[in-house]
């Protein structure tokens, strides 16, 4: 039985243990990105998860009640004309053997199915207010139903969200999915590597996405997990900083915040280096200071530990150092608890990693009773994959002349294992003299 199978049927084990119902999620739509040129196809994440079908105009219908359960795709049919332009199509048959479905139907039939399919279930799961057009569709596959109640057949008394129970399976990878992102941040490594050879005062930042991009392809990753961030001098303070055009300067410090996608997994990795090889003063002493915190979040990654945890430890190292090298005054605690250090440092150390770069899961105990600050943060557990990225972008004329305009991000994608956590990324160096020596190199 394939993976995507035994996720089925977990599925429809959550589903009957509420009740039963009827769970619909639909691929994602081809998006034109001007005239007749479309966006290269990415399917939906949760939907890929479930069935592992690739093609677009897909939707995969589950029915559970007591007896078990039932999963139903809705497929293209096949269509000799269009597979001559745009390729070659499982069609319902073929996609029914192949995919491990009870049944398959042609999408058209989709609204006529779904009329019967809802027919006296007591719910209707789905991505709630994801989609006005799915919402309109579920409204009239109601009411279709709904017409039916002189004769005695009753509509789904609940809708309910779908994700709140994918997003828990998700969560967790299995071991499949573990060697995947193994691999994809391998890929991701040797991009890292070869951005930093290709580096040189006078290069654009674009010329070294397109090293990465390279590595990313040649290495058979399909895409990006998202957009490469390359980032030179105070561009490096932008987060999101998308320009990727500016030359290269000697002196400056480049922010390079990229990673790629492998068979519908992401990677996440940012490395933080000197364009002429050599970390100056200022920039070494901050770039010591990242480098601790990173350290110390890592340490705090381990069973039992709460997500917050790499945060405060990390949080806490970077105060001390902002005050060491003069640009807080007063103790950590009281940095810390002004949040004087978010002037530096404005964003969280983690985030979950998976099929999408910030992948679904609740950050908080899903139904627990809160605390005095809301819900107890999540208790960490192995197979879950999180990122591990402090960093500090200093900026301002109120500064010494010295420390503006550098920014430093250090960011690893961290395996939550029996033991503690495995760095998937370790292949990319981050330590100073590892770096200057593969600059020099």
């Amino acid at each position: 039985m394939s993976a995507h199978s035994i996720r089925r049927q977990r599925l429809a084990e959550a589903i009957r243990a509420r009740g039963g119902g009827v769970a619909i999620a639909f691929n994602a739509p081809e998006v034109v990105r001007n005239r007749d040129s479309e966006y290269p196809y990415r399917w939906d994440s949760d939907f890929y998860y479930l069935t592992g079908f690739p093609e677009p105009e897909a939707a995969v219908v589950m029915v559970v009640d007591g007896a078990g359960s039932e999963s139903v795709l809705f497929c293209r049919d096949k269509d000799e004309e269009r597979e001559t332009w745009d390729g070659t199509r499982f069609g319902p048959e073929a996609a029914r053997e192949r995919f491990g479905f009870e049944r398959a139907e042609p999408i058209a039939r989709l609204d006529e199915e779904l009329a019967k399919l809802l027919a006296d279930r007591p719910a209707l799961w789905y991505a709630l207010g994801s989609n006005e057009r799915l919402d309109a569709r579920v409204r009239g596959w109601l009411g279709a139903v709904r017409a039916q109640a002189r004769a005695g057949v009753a509509a789904p008394a609940q809708a309910l969200d779908l994700r709140a129970l994918v997003d828990e399976m998700r969560l967790v990878k299995d071991d499949g999915e573990l060697d995947t992102m193994r691999r994809a941040a391998r890929i991701s490594a040797a991009a890292h590597v070869r951005a930093m050879r290709a580096t040189r005062p006078g290069c654009r930042e674009y010329e070294i996405e397109a090293e990465l991009l390279h590595e990313f392809r040649r290495n058979g990753s399909q895409f990006p997990a998202y957009g490469s961030i390359v980032a030179a001098g105070r561009n490096a303070c932008v987060l999101h900083y998308r320009g990727n055009e500016a030359r290269l300067a000697d002196g400056e410090l480049l922010l390079v915040d990229a990673g790629c996608e492998l068979d519908g997994y992401a990677s996440d990795i940012t490395r933080t280096f000197p364009v002429n090889g050599h970390f100056g003063g200022p920039q070494r002493a901050l770039y010591d200071v990242v480098l601790e915190a990173q350290q110390a979040a890592i340490d705090a990654v381990r069973p039992g530990a709460r997500f917050v945890d790499p945060h405060d430890a990390a949080v806490r190292v970077l105060a001390r150092g902002l005050i060491d090298c003069g640009l807080l005054q007063g103790s950590v605690d009281g940095a810390i608890e002004s949040g004087a250090y978010k002037r530096f440092y404005m964003h969280r150390t983690s985030h979950w990693l998976g099929m999408d770069v910030h992948d679904c899961g609740d950050y908080r105990e899903p139904g627990a009773p809160p605390g005095d600050g809301g819900r107890p943060w999540r208790v960490l557990q192995p197979g879950m994959v999180m990122t591990i990225e402090p960093g500090l972008y200093v900026r301002g004329d109120d500064l010494p002349e010295a420390w503006r305009d550098i920014g430093i991000r250090i960011e690893d994608d961290a395996l939550v294992t029996a033991s503690g956590c495995e760095i998937l990324t370790a292949d990319a160096p981050k330590s100073p003299g590892d770096i200057e020596a593969l600059m020099r190199g």
